[in-house]
């Protein structure tokens, strides 16, 4: 017996060895199929493709190579990209097409677009941060929050901000009293991030600075820091990508860490907003008036006056392009009479959005969250940048300061009086500085959408597919020599109305544009020039390294690797006195 099965164990081999080579065989063959199938089905992608130029990538892997080193690296390489592939570059990372475009009139096709409003995928790793908030929601949930939203954000609305931009801004000039007196260099962008967070939570979320904790504003800007530095690397290296690795990894803990104190402050926010709305609401009429932040148009007395001052004033204000074209119009640009007219009121956006999860059932507590902590984000981190880039840019050019300096000082001499809206329409000069920082340094240097149909560009016979990830890369746009003369050299005078007035519309867009343009546009501009033209009217800025020697990274906001280092020096005490 024994010999017998000793004597069949060969041929039980032989039996096994040939069903597992049939079945590897069938696998392989099921393999070959799936992925002849897969690649059949993405043909139409690949043709298209194809006619887009572009480096060529290693199999599998493509282009994803590129994306890996440190955030100034990976920027600078990218960037540079552009000067062999000028008016568009395609990549891919694995079976992803990205494709980069830089011409206007393309730029044009994309944001203009009702039908191309929904953001790539890399926006995916904010989704623990902000939800679906006003950055990333796309479809009918983005545009029914953003007709809730864009009123709250309207000139009117923000005209009543102006004391509180100042009263800020004098807090700033105070803190940055210890710098001016030791001349060391510091990174101002420690204090502007702590002024921008401070200034949205008593302007758009409505909350009185004596309801603050001392240190909220400080903490809030550091988290936000963090967490964009870890959104970074789960966007350049490639096996952080996936949740499941990520989770696994201290980053995703340290994240956790960081959105806690982040949530904390805007829960806080809604808590405190949300009681006072209830308290006023089962108030008499009148006091409950004065726990409002209901903000009055102007405070006409009748109809007829209102549109009096309205049409006196459009044609000034119109020459103040808040961050855009002035021939580009947005839904921030309606005309001030369609709304204010007659009895209707209009509310700050934290106002209006308790109130219409109460009343009109328009948007739940869970999307008020979301889109406090999306307007926190955005609306506090991209004007601390641009306040920042100004600041440095002034230091490396002493000359364009000092007219910058020579316009304040004619504006308001040795007084401390406030700056008012009117002031704001009066510091031309100060208003072309902050564009021309705009164009060298956008905030958001990248914008990206994910096309759900295919996309014909303007500038040539190219037909983007649908599926592609498509990146308006704004840096480069803002720096090609065929629309700046000169381009990376820092000049104001590219504003001046006889240069730009044939300027294509999208060659300027550090706003983004369209449809999806940033709804805190006009609010960021004259936060920046209350900012900074009260900076400038008691510190100026000391030669520092040239910008030409900078080293920047584009974690989601445009950043100096090196950091926002800059030395000051007093010009004159500040009287605490308006």
């Amino acid at each position: 017996m024994a010999a017998a099965e000793i004597m069949l164990t060969p041929a039980v081999k032989e039996v096994g060895s040939g069903y597992t080579a049939t079945f590897l065989s069938l696998l392989f063959g099921v393999a070959v199929a799936l992925v002849a199938y897969y690649r059949m089905s993405r043909r139409r992608l690949y043709q298209l493709a194809a006619d887009i130029p572009g480096p060529t990538g290693y199999p599998l892997l493509g282009n994803a190579l590129e994306f890996v080193g440190s955030p100034n690296d990976v920027f600078t390489r990218i960037v540079n990209k552009g000067d062999t592939y000028k008016n568009m570059l395609r990549m891919w990372i694995g079976p992803r097409l990205l494709v980069f475009i830089y011409k206007p009139d393309d730029v044009e096709v994309l944001l203009s677009s009702s039908q191309h409003i929904n953001k790539g995928q890399d926006y995916d790793f904010f989704r623990p941060w902000l939800g679906n908030g006003l950055l990333i929601s796309g479809g009918d949930t983005w545009r029914r929050h953003r007709k809730l939203i864009a009123p709250t954000f309207h000139l009117n609305i923000l005209k009543s901000f102006i004391d509180l931009f100042n009263a800020n801004s004098r807090m700033l000039v105070t803190r940055l009293k210890k710098e001016s007196a030791t001349r060391r260099e510091f990174d101002v962008h420690d204090y502007m991030s702590e002024c921008t967070v401070e200034t949205l939570l008593e302007t758009v979320m409505g909350l009185d600075k004596t309801t603050q904790n001392e240190t909220s504003g400080y903490d809030y800007a550091m988290a936000v820091m963090k967490v964009c530095d870890i959104l970074h690397l789960r966007h350049t290296k490639m096996w952080l990508r996936p949740d499941f690795i990520f989770n696994m990894t201290k980053h995703s803990k340290e994240q956790d860490l960081h959105l806690n104190t982040i949530h904390s402050l805007t829960t806080n926010v809604m808590n405190k907003k949300k009681e006072n709305y209830f308290q006023s609401k089962n108030s008499i009429n009148g006091s409950a008036q004065k726990e409002k932040t209901v903000v009055e148009t102007n405070n006409a007395k009748n109809k007829t006056e209102t549109k009096k001052k309205t049409d006196a004033k459009n044609g000034e204000e119109s020459k103040f392009s808040y961050g855009q074209a002035a021939g580009l119009k947005d839904d921030l640009d309606v005309d001030d009479v369609d709304f204010v007219l007659g009895e209707k009121k209009r509310m700050a956006f934290l106002d209006l959005m308790i109130q219409s999860s109460q009343d009109g059932n328009l948007i739940t507590d869970k999307e008020i969250k979301e889109q406090v902590d999306t307007i926190m984000f955005e609306g506090h981190d991209t004007t601390a940048a641009a306040t920042s880039f100004f600041m440095c840019l002034m230091g490396c050019r002493p000359d364009i300061q000092e007219k910058c300096l020579q316009e304040v000082d004619s504006l308001f001499g040795d007084s401390d009086r406030y700056i008012t809206f009117e002031d704001t329409l009066e510091l031309k000069y100060l208003e072309r500085c902050i564009m021309e920082t705009l164009r060298l340094f956008p905030p958001v240097p990248l914008i990206s959408r994910q096309l759900e149909e295919e996309m014909r560009l303007s500038s040539c016979d190219v037909v983007i597919p649908k599926k592609t990830t498509v990146v308006v890369g704004t840096y480069r746009i803002h720096r090609r020599e065929d629309i700046y003369p000169n381009p990376d050299h820092f000049d104001p005078d590219n504003f001046l109305p006889e240069r730009s007035a044939n300027r294509h519309y999208y060659s300027f867009i550090p706003f983004s544009a369209g449809p999806r343009s940033c709804v805190g546009r006009k609010y960021a501009m004259l936060k920046l020039k209350v900012i900074l033209a009260t900076v400038l009217r008691y510190y100026k800025v000391l030669p520092g390294l040239h910008y030409d020697k900078w080293k920047l990274q584009a974690d989601i906001i445009l950043k100096r690797t090196d950091g926002f280092m800059c030395r000051i020096e007093s010009r004159r005490d500040y009287n605490a006195k308006k």
